[in-house]
């Protein structure tokens, strides 16, 4: 595991994006996709939560939760997202019982300016696979993809395949997935749809942000 830098700047934030992304690690080829994974999502506030949720993929029941409630010390500045939610989620994580296997934020991997978004933050700092899964697009564009279930099109930015749109229910808009860390595009995309049952949203993604907001509002 990495420590988490703390910038002081925008400038050095940027820096230590640099110099994170050359760890970056995408596989060519299909990964074996653990039992077990966590989804991330962090409600703001004061102060601000942060959920780690545990879902079987086979199942989609949740297996074990955790949070922390602290301060997002840096300020919001688009592209550094990172540096707002990682110490929270980092919190969170080492609450768990069990170590994750893979990680699913309510964010961006590739699918960012400098090719280093949140997933790819946390995948990095824990050297574990892990994904972003987003309601709206960041950066690029894309065809639309099919109506049904499981259409799909590639997110392009500067001529670059940066992620995918991905329909995980058959009328309803789209997400935006792209890889992080130690997971190549593929296997998110399906991932994707193993863990959208009935809902837009995956299920990790979505438990973590109903349990941050729940605790956010009890105290």
């Amino acid at each position: 595991m990495l420590p988490f830098t703390e910038p002081a700047s925008v400038a050095e934030a940027e820096l230590i994006q640099d110099s994170l992304r050359s760890r970056l690690v995408i596989p060519a080829s299909a990964v074996e996709l653990p039992r077990t994974v966590v989804g991330l999502d962090v409600t703001y506030g004061e102060p601000s939560v942060a959920a780690a949720v545990v879902v079987e993929v086979a199942t989609l029941e949740v297996v074990e939760v955790a949070t922390f409630a602290g301060e997002a010390r840096f300020p919001y500045v688009p592209g550094l997202l990172a540096f707002r939610e990682v110490p929270l989620l980092l919190a969170a994580i080492e609450r768990l019982s069990t170590p994750p296997s893979l990680l699913i934020c309510d964010g961006y991997g590739l699918a960012h300016p400098r090719r280093f978004g949140l997933a790819c933050h946390l995948g990095v700092l824990l050297d574990l696979p892990s994904y972003g899964v987003a309601k709206t697009a960041f950066v690029g564009s894309s065809d639309p993809p099919g109506p049904a279930r499981g259409d799909a099109a590639d997110l392009v930015d500067a001529g670059e395949i940066v992620g995918r749109v991905v329909r995980t229910q058959s009328g309803v808009k789209p997400v935006y997935v792209s890889a992080g860390h130690r997971i190549g595009l593929d296997d998110c995309s399906d991932l994707t749809l193993r863990l959208s049952g009935r809902y837009r949203i995956p299920e990790p993604t979505r438990q973590a942000d109903i349990l941050s907001r729940s605790v956010l509002r009890s105290l």
